[in-house]
């Protein structure tokens, strides 16, 4: 990718290197869940953590809602924060989950490419008497996927080391 050349471009980029490029903390969520199946996905390898599949779940639906913000909805909560997963589905069901976070993502890239400079300061107001600008906001899920990738991370290792 190219030096970005404004703070647009900037989100724009690292919206899709968290994803699917090289982020500067390390591995893109889509290579770290490549090597993972659905046995290990569905695997609660951390009494009371969620699971990689919840994790990645709990991301679309996120990814989802801020795309909705920064179209211009108001702010919510995603209908659905921690949906559950089609567990017995086995690897088609998690292809499924992992297909529809990349549908997701493309929506919220989609969104953040659409705006221009000026709409990274529009406030979202969220009802509570508080609210973000659409800059902070999209900062945000950055940093939402960043954590929860860290987690996937965790459990991933806990995983391969019980196989040993």
């Amino acid at each position: 990718m190219s030096r970005p050349r404004s703070d647009l471009e900037a989100l724009r980029q690292d919206l899709h290197k968290v994803y699917d490029g090289d982020p500067w903390h390390g591995t893109s969520i889509t290579a770290l869940l490549k090597e993972i199946d659905a046995d290990v996905a569905a695997r609660r390898s951390i009494p009371h953590a969620h699971t990689i599949w919840e994790l990645v779940l709990h991301m679309t639906a996120w990814t989802r809602e801020v795309a909705s913000r920064v179209r211009g909805a108001p702010a919510k909560s995603p209908p659905d924060d921690w949906p559950a997963p089609r567990f017995g589905g086995g690897n088609p069901a998690w292809k499924a989950a992992k297909d529809d976070l990349a549908a997701a993502q493309g929506e919220i890239e989609a969104a953040v490419g659409a705006l221009n400079a000026d709409d990274l300061i529009r406030w979202i107001d969220n009802h509570e008497g508080t609210g973000y600008t659409v800059g902070t906001v999209i900062r945000g899920l950055l940093q939402h996927h960043t954590y929860h990738e860290g987690q996937i991370a965790i459990l991933k290792r806990a995983a391969e080391t019980a196989r040993t």
